[in-house]
């Protein structure tokens, strides 16, 4: 398959991380950075990701591919707008960790079938150009959503780009992804937020925090360094699925607390012993 003209719209950890990935697996043939951020794009420049900074109308005049990789609650704002531009040969795919809102932004829209929903599971705690990591995507799953209502070139396509950067590929409804997503991912973030809230109101001493911090606490509590832009839109779209998984949660950290208040060591060693196991799951 000869190499993309490939806009990219927003710069940070997700789309600079992509831009790496299509420079190292000559996929593209320039990259053009899209952004809001003047920063961003500058930074971008500097550090190689983008080939070009352009404003989004420009880009998508001068791109076979637009892949947006801005908040979930952007998206919904700009992509019917990107598909009245778009000709029956270009691209549209997102990156984004909400499905089900999307796809009925553009349900209806007559370009619908030149985009394809999308979701690289992958992600970290940083935000910003400087965050691109390079392989990050690899070995990693990519949700492909609702394929049937996107040209087959399209779907083809964005395949392609996935296989190239080393992700298996899973096929998924929207609404499907987004209750798994609750499960697998959004109910993390959660926990982690609400968990940093937690020590930060209870302990009082930085340094001890700090200092006494073991791999354990960090490696739980590092997501609550995520971008609060990015998540607040993910809660909102997905609000109902996060309602469930947080639901079930709190019943689950109510059970370990009635056995501390009960002295029901017995039933906690059982309710650890039924969390081990994940393990067969994840090793």
């Amino acid at each position: 398959m000869e190499r993309k003209r490939i806009a990219i719209v927003g710069i940070g950890l997700i789309g600079g991380s992509m831009a790496l990935q299509l420079n190292a697996n000559g996929i593209a043939s320039n990259i053009i950075g899209v952004d809001a951020s003047p920063a961003h794009l500058k930074k971008a420049l500097d550090l190689g990701l983008i080939d070009e900074a352009m404003d989004l109308d420009k880009a998508i005049a001068n791109c076979d591919v637009i892949a947006l990789a801005i908040p979930v609650d952007k998206m919904i704002e700009i992509l019917p707008s990107i598909l009245d531009k778009v000709n029956d040969k270009q691209v549209v795919f997102d990156m984004g960790s909400t499905k089900h809102l999307l796809i009925e932004a553009v349900r209806n829209h007559p370009k619908r079938k030149r985009f394809v929903a999308s979701h690289p599971m992958w992600g970290t705690e940083y935000s910003g150009p400087e965050a691109a990591v390079k392989g990050a995507f690899e070995n990693k799953a990519v949700v492909i959503c609702n394929a049937s209502d996107s040209d087959k070139d399209a779907v083809e396509l964005v395949r392609f780009i996935y296989k190239k950067i080393g992700m298996h590929q899973i096929e998924m409804e929207a609404y499907a992804h987004d209750l798994h997503a609750a499960y697998i991912s959004h109910i993390s973030h959660i926990t982690s937020f609400a968990l940093a809230n937690t020590v930060l109101e209870k302990e009082k001493e930085d340094r001890a925090i700090f200092e006494l911090a073991s791999g354990g606490f960090e490696s739980t509590v590092r997501l609550a360094k995520s971008n609060p832009n990015m998540w607040v839109p993910i809660f909102r779209q997905n609000r109902d699925n996060v309602l469930d998984v947080l639901n079930e949660h709190i019943t689950q950290l109510k059970k370990f607390k009635a056995c501390l208040e009960k002295e029901n060591y017995d039933y906690l060693l059982e309710l650890i012993e039924n969390a081990n196991k994940i393990r067969r799951i994840i090793k």
